[in-house]
């Protein structure tokens, strides 16, 4: 049995759907509301809440490998919870930042619950991704509201990955020998700027998308209203501010472990114009 957790979000869903395309056995998708998700019709919805690892129990009897993304719940208590339930293997998402930018708090949250996956005594596969193609959501009321968006470093383009290829990956390490014990750096198949995303967005829409550049003080003020200020200033040094050489290298993992292109921009932002019109 394989236990899906964030089984509505964007590599989740995804996952889900690769899971039951490669008759990968039972899954299970763990959500805060059974009766509302909409998973594939061999999934088995269960209900649970990452932040209140002790009722987690019933979700994890019987599981023997563990999908899990970093940073969502109780990570200690879940990874507990997951051990004394007799879990094996647990595929695990931290962040591309744990060895680009190590110096950042989020990496070091992200590296400490790495290390606590490892020294569980259950197998572990660790997947870091670069910046999601998906974090363009962002622009989603600005978009629709203006046909415009704003952002800092529109011509820093970094290696963005697409929210399938990291379930692809997943979905790989979760059925495939050969993976456990391996941390696993992905990217997309190339560099995208800002700019080329609102392009790409606005290509899939048929209509124009206009970008206009602000600062970074700009964009922190208008980041600060909804996000604390340090996470702020971690997000704008990812978007361009701290960039180096290590956040920038396009890699080829994603086509090495499943053995298809990795997923362009573009063909997330078709997958997703309905966000945007």
């Amino acid at each position: 049995m394989i236990l899906v957790t964030g089984a509505t979000g964007n590599i989740g869903s995804a996952l889900l759907q690769e899971l039951q395309a490669t008759g990968a056995g039972p899954v299970r998708g763990l959500t805060r509301d059974a009766a509302r998700a909409s998973f594939p019709a061999e999934v088995e919805a269960v209900e649970g809440d990452l932040t209140q690892a002790t009722a987690l129990k019933p979700a994890l009897d019987g599981v023997r490998s563990l999908f899990l993304v970093s940073g969502v719940g109780a990570d200690a208590d879940v990874l507990a919870a997951a051990r004394r339930a007799g879990v094996e293997h647990v595929v695990l998402v931290s962040s591309m930042t744990v060895q680009t930018h190590p110096h950042l708090p989020s990496a070091g949250e992200n590296l400490a619950v790495e290390k606590l996956l490892k020294d569980s005594g259950m197998a572990w596969t660790i997947l870091r991704p670069t910046q999601f193609a998906s974090n363009t959501l962002w622009w989603a009321a600005s978009i629709r509201a203006h046909r415009s968006v704003q952002a800092p470093y529109p011509d820093i383009g970094l290696p963005t990955i697409h929210p399938a290829d990291i379930a692809a990956v997943a979905g790989a390490a979760l059925t495939e020998p050969g993976h456990r014990g391996q941390t696993y750096a992905l990217t997309g198949p190339a560099r995208v700027t800002p700019r080329q995303q609102v392009e790409a967005i606005g290509a899939a829409l048929g209509q124009e998308v206009s970008l206009d550049e602000i600062s970074r003080e700009e964009a922190h003020r208008q980041m600060a209203s909804f996000m604390e200020a340090e996470t702020a200033d971690a997000i704008l040094d990812l978007m361009g501010g701290d960039v180096n050489d290590e956040l920038l290298k396009v890699r080829d993992t994603v086509p090495q472990l499943t053995g298809a292109p990795a997923r362009t921009f573009q063909q997330w932002a078709k997958e997703n114009v309905a966000a945007f019109r």
